[in-house]
C-alpha cells in the first residue's frame, strides 16, 4: 500500500480508538470512586459528563477518519475545517503532557511505558491533522 495522507488519516483514525483503551483505565488507576466522593454530586456528575463528552469526541474523530480518509485527504474547505479540529483537539492534549502531574501516579512499568506510548500517539495525531490541513 502506497503510504500518503488518506493511509496516514485511516491508521490515525484506529490509533485514536486504541487510546480509548488507556481512558478506560484511567477511572481505576486513579481510583475515582474514592477520590471523588468527598465532592459534592453535581461535581462528581459533571466530571462524569466531561470525561464522556472526551470519549465521545476520541470516537467520533476515529470513526471519522476510518470512514471518510480519503474525504478528508482531498484538501476540501470542510475536510481542512475537521483536520484543523483534531489538530486543536490533539494538539491541546500533547501540550497538556507537559504540564499534567503524572509521575506519582506512574507506579508500574506497564503504565510508565503507556504514558510515553500515549505520548507518541499524540504527536502523530497532530502531524497527521497539521498534514491534512495544509494539503494542498
Amino acid at each position: 500500500m502506497d503510504f500518503n495522507l488518506s493511509s496516514a488519516i485511516f491508521f490515525a483514525g484506529i490509533a485514536q480508538l486504541c487510546v480509548l483503551v488507556a481512558s478506560a483505565l484511567v477511572p481505576v488507576q486513579l481510583n475515582w470512586r474514592e477520590t471523588f466522593a468527598v465532592l459534592p454530586r453535581l461535581v462528581r456528575q459533571m466530571y462524569w459528563v466531561y470525561g464522556g463528552y472526551v470519549v465521545l469526541g476520541i470516537v467520533s474523530l476515529g470513526l471519522i477518519c476510518i470512514v471518510c480518509h480519503d474525504e478528508l485527504a482531498s484538501g476540501s474547505l470542510l475536510a481542512r475545517a475537521v483536520c484543523a479540529y483534531g489538530l486543536a483537539f490533539w494538539g491541546i492534549r500533547l501540550g497538556l503532557q507537559g504540564v499534567l502531574d503524572v509521575k506519582p501516579h506512574l507506579t508500574k512499568w506497564w503504565l510508565t511505558a503507556g504514558y510515553h506510548l500515549l505520548t507518541v500517539f499524540f504527536v502523530l495525531f497532530v502531524v497527521v491533522y497539521a498534514w491534512g490541513v495544509v494539503n494542498p
